[in-house]
């Protein structure tokens, strides 16, 4: 949400949600020389509730599933964006350097084990999504696989 507050021309706004371990330092060492936090889950709070993004137009990520905290965001996102008009959903990216996260296989990791990805694929499942996240707004969503 700051990017949007930080950015008021913003015409559409492209994340991309990764847990992919081959590009991820993970020495303790390391990551504690450079700065690198173990803090997860942080909650931002706006410090203007009445804050409106007029221009932005389209919401797009990559690595979507379909939990709380990817629905929570999008609805901050409706509340907040007046103009959203388009909510793009895609499964995970490729990995461009080992090619790993084919479309069966990982998004996420939980604990030790591999968790399969919760990608909407059927349109029960798109409904179901659609249903959850609860917009009264008029954006259209697109599910991308």
């Amino acid at each position: 949400m700051f990017i949007l507050e930080a950015a008021p021309a913003l015409k559409e706004l492209c994340i991309t949600v990764w847990d992919h371990w081959c590009i991820m330092i993970t020495d303790k060492q390391i990551r504690k020389k450079y700065g690198f936090w173990e803090k997860a889950d942080v909650k931002w709070k706006s410090y203007a509730l009445d804050f409106r993004h007029k221009n932005l137009a389209k919401l797009t990520i990559y690595g979507f599933q379909p939990d709380d905290s990817f629905v929570r965001y999008i609805r901050c996102i409706v509340n907040h964006a007046v103009n959203l008009a388009v909510i793009s959903l895609h499964d995970r990216k490729v990995c461009e350097r080992c090619g790993d996260i084919s479309e069966s296989v990982v998004s996420r990791r939980c604990g030790d084990n591999v968790c399969p990805s919760g990608y909407p694929r059927t349109a029960e499942e798109r409904r179901l999504t659609i249903e959850s996240l609860g917009l009264a707004s008029h954006a259209v969503i697109c599910f991308q696989s």
